[in-house]
């Protein structure tokens, strides 16, 4: 269910100038995935999302508005928390569930890929569509399903944290 997002003409609110060359990923990322579903690309949006990209884990809502204050005294919080929802609706962020029912996200590639969360640093990992291929087909063959779109997250432990704890 998704929940309806404000247009956002909130205190310190800007677009992102008409016409700047899209030199930077998230700025052309940004613009396309927001124009895509009819809203702006703010400066907001812009720093929340370049945010999220430069954290190797998952994040919670509230730790990336601490982390965000720090050097954006004004940004709000109900805008980072919209801002996510309208990233993961844009495609650009993914939406992962913690124990507790506690929502943390992360930055995605626009390519359609799948991820490996662990459970204990929170690191995420993107993989790729094709490593999946071989299920797919398998499940295809077997039920005679024909897959369309798949989404799967595998919880576990990454390399560094599988590893026991030196004596």
């Amino acid at each position: 269910m998704s929940r309806p997002h404000s247009s956002g003409s909130g205190r310190g609110t800007r677009s992102l100038p008409a016409g700047q060359p899209a030199a930077q990923p998230a700025v052309r990322d940004l613009s396309e995935g927001m124009a895509a579903r009819g809203r702006r690309p703010t400066a907001q949006r812009l720093v929340v999302l370049e945010a999220l990209r430069g954290a190797k884990r998952t994040v919670t809502a509230p730790e990336l508005f601490d982390q965000l204050r720090e050097d954006n005294p004004l940004i709000g919080r109900a805008t980072v928390f919209r801002t996510l929802d309208s990233l993961v609706d844009a495609g650009l962020a993914q939406r992962f569930e913690r124990p507790g029912h506690v929502y943390a996200y992360a930055a995605c590639s626009s390519a359609h890929h799948h991820h490996l969360v662990c459970t204990v640093c929170n690191t995420t990992i993107e993989i790729d569509e094709a490593a999946l291929g071989m299920l797919t087909r398998e499940l295809e063959s077997r039920h005679g399903f024909t897959v369309h779109h798949a989404t799967l997250d595998f919880y576990g432990l990454c390399e560094r944290c599988a590893q026991p704890a030196s004596a």
